[in-house]
C-alpha cells in the first residue's frame, strides 16, 4: 500500500476538464508526498461533481481566490493551452510553485516572458511532459549518461492510432463536461496542424531532447493525406550526434511510439504505449562494456502519479528536479516554431533564432 507521507504539499488544481479527470486528480490523491487540497473550475456543475468524487478541503470558482489562499502551496495548471502563460505567469506572482500541463504556452514571446517570471518569484516551475516519468525512458535516459559514451544517431517517433479512442475509452473515466467550462476563442482544435505540433509532438520533441540533448537545427516535410498528417524532421543536436523524427496521426495501426538510440559504447532500442495503460516503455540497453543487454523490470505505474511526487520532493525537499524544467519547455516550444517554420520554406532553421508561434 501507497503509505503518505508526514509533509504533504498542499496542490490546487485549476482546470477540471479531461486531462484533470484522467490524470492530474488521481495523482494527487496517491502521491506519497502531497495531497489535492483544492479544485478551481468556473463551470458549478462540474466544480461540484469533482469535489464530490475526488474530496478536496476546498473548491474555488476564482482563480484569484484560489491564489489567495495561504494555504495553498503549488498548483496544477489543467486548462486549454491558450491559458497556460497568463495563468502560471498569475500563480507564480502569487508565490505558489507550479506544474504547468504541455506545451509551456503557445509562443516563444509568450514563455521567454515566463523565464523572467520564474527568476524573479523563486518558485518551481515544472511543464507536465510526464514521459519523463515512464521509468523505462527514464532508465534509458540514465543508461545514455553512464554507459554509451558519444551519441551518433537518434530516431524517435510518434504516431498516434485511428483506434486510439476505442481503446482510451475503455481505460479512462468517463469524462464530465460541462456548458459552463472556459474555452478559448475559436476552435484550436480545428488547425489540425497547430493542434497536433502542440498537442503531439510536444511530447516526442522533449523526449528525444531528454534522450538526445540539446537540438540546434531542424528540416522538416509534411505531408497529407486521406485524413492523415505525417511530419519527418531531420535533426542536428548540440553533441554533434544527427537524428530522425517522425510524427504521424493517424497510422493505421496499433500505437506505434519509441526511439532508438546509437552510441560510441552501446544502443538502445524502446517501445512506448498508449500512455492510459500505464505500462512502462518496453526497453533494451546494450552495452560493450559488459556484452549484456539491460531493461528494468516491475516499472509499471502510475506517471502521472510520480510526475507529482517528483516536483514535491524539489519543493518539500530540496531534490533536483526531475521533469522538465523552464529552459526543456522554452526549448521544446522554439523546436516545433522551427519544425513549423522549415515545412513551410523546406530550409534548415536554427532553432535558436525562431520566433512567434506555430503556422
Amino acid at each position: 500500500m501507497i503509505e503518505k507521507e508526514s509533509r504533504l504539499l498542499r496542490v490546487g488544481v485549476v482546470g477540471a476538464g479531461p486531462i484533470a479527470q484522467a490524470a492530474h486528480f488521481e495523482a494527487c490523491r496517491r502521491a506519497r508526498n502531497a495531497e489535492l487540497y483544492t479544485i478551481c473550475d468556473l463551470a458549478d456543475d462540474l466544480l461540484t461533481r469533482m469535489a464530490v468524487v475526488h474530496q478536496p478541503q476546498v473548491t474555488y470558482r476564482d482563480y484569484s481566490q484560489m491564489l489567495a489562499d495561504p494555504q495553498l502551496e503549488a498548483v496544477i495548471i489543467a486548462t486549454a493551452d491558450q491559458f497556460h502563460a497568463e495563468m502560471t505567469t498569475m500563480a507564480l506572482a502569487a508565490g505558489k510553485h507550479v506544474l504547468v500541463e504541455k506545451p509551456l504556452a503557445v509562443s516563444v514571446e509568450e514563455c521567454e516572458a515566463l523565464r523572467q517570471a520564474v527568476q524573479q518569484s523563486g518558485c518551481v516551475l515544472q511543464v507536465g511532459t510526464m514521459k519523463r516519468f515512464d521509468p523505462g525512458i527514464a532508465f534509458a535516459h540514465q543508461f545514455i549518461q553512464e554507459e554509451i559514451g558519444q551519441l551518433l544517431a537518434l530516431k524517435a517517433w510518434y504516431c498516434d492510432n485511428t483506434y486510439r479512442y476505442i481503446e482510451t475509452d475503455n481505460l479512462q473515466p468517463i469524462p464530465v463536461t460541462s456548458a459552463q467550462a472556459r474555452r478559448p476563442d475559436g476552435n484550436p482544435k480545428a488547425d489540425k496542424r497547430r493542434y497536433y505540433l502542440l498537442g503531439h509532438a510536444s511530447h516526442l520533441v522533449d523526449t528525444a531532447r531528454f534522450l538526445g540533448g540539446e537540438i540546434v537545427r531542424v528540416q522538416a516535410r509534411l505531408v497529407e493525406k486521406f485524413g492523415a498528417y505525417c511530419w519527418f524532421v531531420a535533426v542536428e543536436f548540440a553533441n554533434g550526434s544527427i537524428g530522425h523524427l517522425d510524427l504521424t496521426l493517424a497510422v493505421r495501426m496499433e500505437w506505434h511510439e519509441g526511439f532508438q538510440v546509437y552510441g560510441e559504447f552501446g544502443s538502445v532500442i524502446g517501445k512506448t504505449f498508449n500512455p492510459w495503460y500505464l505500462r512502462s516503455s518496453e526497453v533494451e540497453c546494450f552495452s560493450v562494456r559488459d556484452g549484456q543487454y539491460h531493461r528494468p523490470i516491475g516499472a509499471d505505474g502510475h506517471f502521472y502519479r510520480r510526475q507529482v511526487e517528483g516536483f514535491a520532493n524539489t519543493i518539500l525537499h530540496g531534490k533536483p528536479l526531475a521533469g522538465a524544467n523552464i529552459d526543456d519547455g522554452i526549448a521544446a516550444i522554439r523546436t516545433l516554431v522551427a519544425i513549423s517554420q522549415s515545412v513551410q520554406t523546406g530550409e534548415w532553421v536554427t532553432v535558436a533564432d525562431v520566433t512567434g508561434g506555430i503556422r
